[in-house]
């Protein structure tokens, strides 16, 4: 476990799994309002092969919470490049891929320090100009009024996994999901009366309405590295944002997980697993190559 000072008044806890030997490192993170322990059904069918580092998002899993003015996406954009090169620094030099979801994708693509060998990014926001983009938007909105209104304290982890059970977003989870995101992203209130969020309504929504801003940015003809992004079932209704068939960028290896939303690595993790481990093989990575360093854009 290290800590990262990010800030003068802010630190993120880096936590190490699996094989420290491993000639591969993958770097994992998570989606708004979530944490990355609660991606475990995923990201331990790695352990065994990989050198796993896992982070939390600021203000989020076992972040302390700061001020709401920092949380924001150009400031999650300076924690994921300082976080990138204290990893290097720390734990040495290797091939390192970036695995993230939904968030931070966002700011793995518009990184300008190139800190990775390789990205896999699971339903990324992308936000497809013209019509898809009031989808995109409405969508946005949609989330974001759910996220306001949601409750900010709960009598029990028992009460707050129950009451995902009515949510489609968690209506396709591997059995056990609920319990460990209830576990991950509640902490005690301030006042000591029940459970609270780890990370509070008001900071999710604006960081959903920041996405509006930035997803058009996301320009996947200008990656800096060998990509994979492995997308929700584009055919099925969607809970949180559309996911949308990419296949029309020749730049980007893309395919999608059939009957999965935006939680794929918690409904089909066995196939996002199988699906990465093809591209790493693909790419030449699982065997120890050393063709693709860290560098720079540009």
């Amino acid at each position: 476990m290290e800590q990262v000072r990010l800030d003068e008044n802010t630190v993120t806890v880096v936590r190490r799994h699996g094989r420290p030997d491993s000639p591969v490192r993958l770097v994992l993170s998570h989606g708004n309002g979530l944490a990355i322990d609660a991606y475990y059904p995923f990201w331990s069918l790695l352990a065994d092969e990989f050198d796993l580092v896992v982070y939390d998002i600021r203000n989020h899993g076992w972040n302390a919470v700061g001020e709401r003015k920092h949380h924001n996406i150009p400031t999650m954009l300076h924690d994921h490049d300082v976080l990138a090169r204290a990893i290097a620094e720390r734990l040495g030099d290797k091939p390192t891929v970036g695995v993230f979801h939904s968030l931070s994708t966002l700011t793995a693509i518009l990184s300008l320090s190139g800190p990775y060998s390789g990205l896999v990014l699971f339903d990324p926001p992308l936000c497809k100009p013209a019509a898809s983009e009031a989808e995109f938007d409405e969508a946005l909105d949609r989330q974001t009024a759910l996220t306001r209104r949601r409750s900010p304290r709960f009598r029990s982890e028992e009460e707050f996994s129950d009451l995902l059970r009515y949510s489609p977003l968690y209506a396709r989870v591997v059995p056990g999901v609920r319990e460990l995101v209830a576990r991950t992203t509640l902490t005690k209130a301030a006042d000591g009366e029940g459970l609270g969020l780890r990370c509070p309504r008001e900071f999710e929504a604006q960081v959903s309405e920041y996405m509006r801003s930035f997803a058009p940015l996301l320009d996947l003809d200008m990656l800096y590295c060998p990509t994979k992004v492995i997308g929700a079932d584009p055919t099925l209704p969607h809970a949180y944002l559309p996911s949308f068939d990419l296949k029309h960028i020749e730049s980007v290896d893309y395919d999608f997980i059939v009957d999965s939303t935006h939680l794929l690595q918690l409904e089909k993790p066995a196939e996002c697993v199988a699906m990465l481990r093809v591209f790493l093989r693909q790419s030449g990575l699982l065997g120890g190559s050393t063709q693709w360093r860290t560098g720079s854009k540009g």
